[in-house]
């Protein structure tokens, strides 16, 4: 069976997003309890029995409840200087008021990333430290089945009220004797969100038919996407919220009763970045305000100290104790003493045996040698420590020596819960083993097979056979799929956990354990293949070894150097600087080659380049030779270069590669991105800072201009009036959300949703793309005019231009405009000039397609996600859109650099037919290495200290890019339809 380069690249990747996602689902495999909750309530202690005959306990239930009514305000993305720092003094008097002066306890709640919504409510309700893996499923969340605070407390027979974010009611269905959710990804919303949570509260203040509220309040969060937390919006948000605290607290001392006291528990999910994103592991999204106010609590004295850090899982298990019901079985938390300091020494010792023996319990349950554990030792220790003082209690001997014993034994409890919760705070991370290295073994293979063809996949012909069924490994196939089968059983029979390769059906197990057959035996087939060329003779031995470019060895180098870089911590952090290094050497070896082209090649030796095109046809078929010249060679590119340097073309060229480092160095000062400098003022915060609205405005509104003048060149008259219209429509819609103003606007202008004016751009994107799309078809189906091929490819990239405007930030949009230059400057100054081959090409625009990545502003963390751009145009939250447009505009520099590739290619008339094959194969091949080997140093690191803060969302940017270039390889193999087997003389 015969294959084309674009047709085997696209089936490898396609192969290679089944090896990746196989990978994932067993490094980020979703947590499955075995322990059912409807137990929970029935195996709880009692107190440590005490020494001697005769010594019994009298208490062996739950303790009773020690507040009566418990109200949670949750507000989303609260940092802890927003309460704590300059904006809490200023913004939250009432609340600063009670931390300072009040019945209360301040603290630092410590969120693990990822720092994102429904993993951090998890957390808050059950204690345990939830998956990476929960920043996919954030978007659309299940029911949680894991044993809960809320369950536990429906189980009690506690009536529960809820308002806020529907995660909550996602999350816990039935549990809630009313609610009323709002979606929390209608980013653009800053009021009416809130607004639907405060409106039931007078009405439910004055009832007391519940026993515990809960209040998501999810507008600060959507004002720190939006405008970032040093945003005037911002204060105005925080002095609403204190208002809204001020109104419950006063309530909630009004209703009190003499035997029970209430209980206001203020806190946040995560904190913001600096640029008003979250999901990473920076100490502004990390850190955010708990805060217990109850007139149970003694009134706080003397000078105000910095709060005490705690972590977020902690809460779970004191609001467990203080509402009177058994903690979470999973919770990892520690109880927090001081919310609990007031009752006697008996109930405190009770509340943190209790918390130790769960914990104890779970350490039993997921680590066998658990009797070696410095924790569970500890925790033994203070057991027998507390039955003597129990002992002495039942005596009753009440001297200040019992009192001095039981501060002694807290001490030695609390001690061995920390140790508790640390050593099960590591063992969160259990991997699926099997399925991991199965997804490996695939990914290795594709990769190989990848390398191993590279010889037929880029020579003129673009096409080679793929043996389907060859003699020779026949019997072979057979045997690895019966020795994986035997391997799959033994390892699922045997396997103590729960693996999903194992939970799939033996049918698609087996389908797996064939393609992994099959590659195996390609990979062999290729490598006998290649031994036996080796022994042909070679038929032109001064061509065959031809040496290589700087271009050339700059490639290679670059990209084993970055791929080796993916091991270091610091360098996946820090990447962007990576791909800036490559690119500035990129620009600085281009006009080395073009000042060679102008000034040194102009005397060659005619007799010379005519015997190697003598040569040419022998050459072809081991070396890639698609350079649109007449003679298809690089040593005779000097005559025609002669012709394009006539005019101040010439001067033009020399300067491009100049001229683009200039623009890459001003795009470096628009982003600070990475992690160790990602703090320092960037001219994106300039722009963005509401005093300076104006130049913001101004620069959106050349930028747009100079994007229609770049872009509307090869378009027709249609789609040149309708990208107008929709540059047009952009400005208008950032007008309309605030982001930018219209010459002619004095004061502030009302700020809406901006939902017509972004569908009234979406209309002209869809137009121009469908242009485009009709032209392809007409070329593809009824002409072979690469004219039209051309046109109508350009008119799809236009209309990914338009959308790409629409979708970034006005500050951003600089990047697209630098963007489009650069990609015209480098089409008719460098590569027309030079007549680089197609895979040269390619790997030019992979590398720039990388370092745009970075220049929009993302990096390796979750927090530089914009989800804003994911409901531009939408009323409510649309799944599968709002996805599209997230991740449209977070890949959108790699997806404009592969189009225009695309473009590039097939505009060539002169250039090899199979140049776009070429160019697919090449894609895949770039972004396979990097895949596979980084796949396989995550697994070897999977224990380094930074494994979920730093690889691990570089892991999820891998799996989603790799599915993103399988989409483009399926486009460049779809528009390589009229590939042709003739070379061009």
């Amino acid at each position: 069976m015969r294959l084309r380069s674009g047709v085997f690249a696209s089936s490898c990747l396609l192969v290679e997003v089944l090896g990746v996602a196989l990978f994932l689902r067993g490094f980020f495999p979703v947590p499955v309890r075995s322990l059912p909750r409807k137990g929970a309530r029935g195996d709880l202690p009692a107190e440590p029995a005490p020494p001697g005959p005769g010594m019994v306990s009298n208490w062996t239930k739950i303790p009773p409840p020690l507040f009566k009514k418990v109200v949670i305000v949750l507000i989303d993305a609260l940092r802890d200087d927003f309460v704590f720092g300059s904006k809490g003094d200023q913004f939250m008097p009432y609340t600063k008021q009670v931390i300072e002066k009040g019945t209360s306890y301040s603290f630092i709640a410590e969120a693990k990333p990822p720092t994102v919504t429904m993993p951090r409510i998890k957390a808050l309700m059950t204690g345990s430290i939830p998956g990476f893996i929960d920043v996919i499923v954030n978007l659309n969340s299940p029911a949680l089945l894991d044993d809960n605070l809320i369950w536990q407390a429906k189980t009690a027979g506690k009536r529960i009220i809820f308002y806020g974010d529907d995660t909550w009611v996602k999350l816990f269905p039935k549990h809630f004797v009313e609610y009323d959710g709002t979606t929390s990804f209608f980013v653009s919303d800053f009021t009416e969100v809130d607004d639907n949570v405060t409106r039931h509260l007078d009405r439910v203040l004055k009832r007391e038919d519940w026993d515990l509220l809960i209040l998501h309040y999810l507008g600060l969060d959507h004002i720190g996407h939006v405008t970032g937390p040093n945003s005037p919006l911002v204060g105005t948000k925080l002095r609403e919220m204190d208002n809204i605290l001020k109104k419950i607290h006063i309530s909630l001392l009004s209703k009190e009763e003499a035997s029970l006291p209430n209980l206001l528990v203020v806190c946040g999910d995560h904190g913001m970045s600096e640029t008003g994103s979250h999901g990473g592991s920076s100490a502004g999204e990390v850190h955010t305000p708990l805060l217990f106010i109850s007139s149970a609590f003694e009134k706080r004295s003397g000078p105000l100290t910095q709060p005490e850090l705690v972590q977020q899982t902690d809460l779970a298990s004191t609001l467990a104790v203080g509402l009177g019901l058994p903690i979470s079985r999973n919770s990892v938390g520690n109880l927090i003493l001081p919310v609990v300091g007031g009752r006697t020494m008996r109930e405190q010792l009770r509340f943190v045996h209790l918390n130790g023996f769960q914990l104890s319990r779970l350490l039993q349950e997921n680590t066998p040698a658990y009797e070696k554990d410095p924790g569970y030792e500890h925790f033994k220790i203070a057991e027998k420590s507390h039955a003597n003082w129990i002992k002495l209690y039942l005596e009753g001997n009440n001297s200040e020596i019992l009192l001095n014993l039981g501060k002694k034994v807290l001490k030695q409890y609390l001690e061995a819960l920390k140790t508790l919760s640390s050593s099960l705070s590591k063992q969160v991370a259990q991997y699926d083993m099997y399925s991991m290295i199965v997804g490996i073994v695939i990914i290795i293979e594709v990769l190989l097979l990848l390398l191993l063809s590279i010889p037929k996949a880029l020579s003129s012909r673009a096409e080679f056979e793929v043996p389907l069924s060859p003699p020779l490994f026949s019997l072979l196939f057979y045997l690895v799929c019966l020795m994986l089968c035997a391997v799959h059983v033994i390892v699922c029979t045997s396997a103590e956990s729960l693996c999903y390769f194992c939970s799939m059906s033996w049918f698609t197990a087996v389908g797996v354990m064939m393609l992994i057959s099959a590659l195996m035996c390609g990979v062999l087939s290729a490598i006998a293949k290649m031994f036996d060329n080796s022994r042909l003779p070679v038929k032109n031995p001064v061509l065959s070894s031809s040496s290589w470019s700087e271009i050339d060895v700059l490639i290679l180098a670059g990209t084993v150097g970055h791929v080796l870089s993916l091991g270091a911590s610091s360098f996946v952090e820090e990447e962007h600087q990576t791909w800036y290094f490559l690119i500035n050497t990129l620009c600085l070896v281009l006009g080395q080659e073009l000042c060679r082209n102008y000034f040194l090649l102009k005397e060659y030796d005619p007799q010379r380049s005519t015997t190697v095109k003598q040569n040419f046809g022998e050459a072809c078929e081991y070396k890639n030779i698609d350079i649109p010249a007449a003679d298809n060679s690089k040593l005779g590119k000097t005559t025609t270069s002669a012709e394009f340097s006539r005019g101040s073309d010439k001067w033009i060229s020399l300067a491009s590669p100049w001229i683009i480092l200039i623009c890459c160095r001003l795009l470096r000062s628009l982003n600070q991105t990475g992690v160790q400098w990602a703090h320092r003022p960037d001219f994106g915060h300039w722009l963005t800072n509401s005093e300076h609205k104006s130049e913001l405005s101004f620069l959106a509104a050349v930028s747009l201009l100079m994007i229609f003048f770049l872009v509307q060149r090869r378009c027709s008259l249609v789609s040149k009036i309708a990208m107008a219209l929709g540059l047009l429509g952009v400005y208008s819609y950032r007008a309309a959300i605030g982001n930018v103003i219209f010459p002619w606007q004095h004061g502030s202008k009302d700020i809406s949703k901006g939902i017509t004016e972004a569908r009234f751009v979406y209309v002209f994107v869809l137009g121009i793309i469908f242009s485009g799309t009709k032209d392809l078809l007409k070329s593809q189906v009824i002409s072979s005019d690469s004219g039209v091929k051309s046109t109508g490819l350009w008119e799809v990239y236009s209309g990914l231009v338009l959308l790409a405007a629409l979708l970034f930030r006005p500050h951003n949009l600089p990047v697209l405009v630098f963007c489009l230059l650069i990609q015209t400057m480098m089409t008719k100054y460098i590569w027309i000039p030079l007549k680089f081959d197609a895979a040269q090409i390619t790997v030019m625009h992979y590398w720039f397609g990388q370092a745009f990545f970075y220049f929009q502003g993302n990096s390796n963390g979750i927090a530089t996600v914009d989800i804003s751009a994911g409901f531009v145009g939408l009323e409510s939250y649309v799944e599968i859109p709002a996805i599209f447009l997230t991740a449209f505009a977070t890949y959108a520099g790699p997806l404009l650099w592969a189009i225009h590739l695309l473009c590039y290619l097939s505009s060539e008339v002169n250039r090899n037919s199979a140049a776009v094959g070429h160019g697919c194969f090449c894609y895949a091949l770039m972004r396979s290495l990097p895949v596979a080997v980084y796949i396989v140093l995550v697994t070897g690191l999977r224990h380094h200290l930074f494994i979920w803060s730093v690889f691990s969302p570089k892991l999820l940017y891998e799996g989603v890019h790799v599915f993103i270039t399988a989409a483009i390889c399926l486009f460049f193999t779809a528009m390589d339809h009229n590939h042709s087997h003739k070379v061009q003389d």
